[in-house]
């Protein structure tokens, strides 16, 4: 009598389907927001004036989500994972009060800060989740379900914004998310509370390092400050004096060998933050260089970055497919390599005699290689983590993610600042940024090795 082979489990079966969306909830809400808020600061500024505010209202949000994600992982591996979760939301909630009635810029970054903090612990928790909740081998399903829970936002919650801003006016914006947020923390809270706290070990006896976050946090300040000066050489000492504050707080928040690219677990966490890097200060400037040098329309450009949206959910799919089989160092190794492809089609698309269209291959590619490279390395960080230690592990992934989101986008545009002043054509200097876009994700290709560990694995997105 043959032997009947067990089917492989499925992210969609009883036994994880609550927790799955519960996950995507918490994942969903916090990207709503980002995509929402972004939409409408324009009108906001407008209102509340102090222009040169302005790009604070982004820098705090980042602040407040490095402060977050590690005092949500760590607090993560000490206690039920509703705990904190139930903490992030409240916070998240505060900044959504504080944003929609602030009388003034100032109390609105306020609220953007307290809104980063809350995002951050609740991001912690969802990979936490992640890693106690399932089992590996349907870590890749899970994070292309995360994926896509906040990709999606990203295509309906500029429209939705607009809309809103027209026809109530900004504040909505802040104080309509009040009550969805509430909904999600029903539906999420009960599925997170299914997670028990882990068992206590030496790893996870430790108090969260509350100053090294504050450190980390002031020389991000200094550093996104530094990079946003009018005065490029002074910023650029003062972003200096950032680094030399942050970086050994950050040093001391993530694995042991992180800089150096030790395999596995800390080349994953230097290798996101580079493969951010890369992305980003690509695509914070597509719709500029659409605009400034071919002429094109913002509408153009906004199609040109839905693609870029929906191939980096493609990419995340295909990882599920097919990123255990062929290893996450390959996968991740592709993903550097499209990064690095994209970022050039970008820049010879500068030219006018390049047919504008290929600016939808380039900003395509870019999203195909971020969709494959970024889900993997959650999923290599997971399958890292010592029990128990997940959310440490994932606070680190999160903290180098962010840094690489700013600091990609901060030098791209004192590239695009540099050249101004210095009388250069823009084309230049947003050849520049893809240049340096694309040789960062040739580096993410280069380090992509460290992560080399093929496993066989039966299909498992049935």
């Amino acid at each position: 009598m043959s032997a009947v082979s067990e089917s492989p489990p499925s992210i969609w079966s009883a036994q994880y389907r609550f927790l799955l969306a519960g996950v995507v909830c918490l994942v969903t809400v916090v990207a709503f927001e980002a995509m929402a808020i972004s939409t409408v600061m324009p009108v906001v500024e407008d209102d509340l004036g102090d222009l040169w505010l302005y790009g604070w209202v982004f820098s705090a949000f980042y602040l407040g989500t490095l402060i977050g994600v590690v005092a949500g992982g760590h607090s993560a591996d000490r206690t039920r994972p509703v705990l904190p979760m139930m903490f992030g939301i409240g916070l998240f909630l505060v900044g959504l009060f504080v944003g929609g009635f602030a009388p003034t810029m100032a109390v609105l970054v306020f609220g953007r800060l307290l809104q980063g903090v809350g995002a951050g612990v609740v991001s912690a928790v969802s990979y936490v989740c992640v890693g106690r909740g399932f089992p590996a081998v349907l870590h890749p399903a899970v994070f292309a379900v995360m994926s896509t829970a906040w990709v999606v936002p990203s295509l309906v919650s500029p429209l939705m914004a607009s809309l809103i801003a027209d026809q109530a006016g900004w504040r909505w914006v802040f104080l309509g998310l009040i009550p969805l947020t509430l909904v999600v923390a029903l539906v999420g809270g009960r599925a997170v509370a299914t997670i028990d706290a882990p068992a206590q070990t030496e790893l996870n006896k430790a108090e969260t390092p509350i100053g090294r976050v504050v450190i980390l946090a002031l020389g991000s300040a200094l550093l996104l400050g530094g990079l946003g000066m009018e005065m490029i050489w002074i910023g650029l000492i003062v972003a200096l004096a950032g680094v030399l504050i942050a970086l050994p707080a950050f040093t001391r928040l993530t694995p042991r060998g992180t800089l150096a690219a030790r395999p596995r677990l800390p080349a994953a966490v230097l290798i996101r933050g580079v493969l951010t890097f890369s992305f980003f200060a690509a695509d914070t400037f597509i719709s500029l260089s659409l605009t400034s040098v071919r002429g094109e329309s913002t509408v153009y450009a906004g199609v040109v970055l839905i693609f870029s949206t929906a191939t980096w959910t493609a990419g995340s799919w295909l990882q599920a497919h097919y990123g255990r089989r062929m290893g996450g160092g390959y996968v991740v190794g592709l993903g550097g390599l499209a990064q690095a492809i994209g970022a050039v089609v970008l820049a010879l698309s500068l030219w006018s005699v390049v047919p504008v269209w290929f600016w939808i291959v380039g900003s395509a590619i870019m999203g195909l290689g971020m969709g494959m490279a970024y889900t993997m390395l959650s999923v290599v960080t997971l399958d890292e983590a010592a029990i128990g230690s997940e959310g440490e592990a994932s606070s680190a992934l999160q903290m180098s993610d962010i840094l690489g989101v700013a600091l990609g986008a901060g030098l791209a545009g004192v590239l695009v600042s540099l050249g101004d002043r210095l009388g250069l054509e823009p084309w230049v200097a947003l050849a520049a940024v893809f240049v340096m876009s694309a040789l960062m994700g040739a580096a993410v290709l280069a380090l992509s090795p460290r992560l080399s560990r093929p496993v066989a694995v039966p299909g498992v997105l049935n």
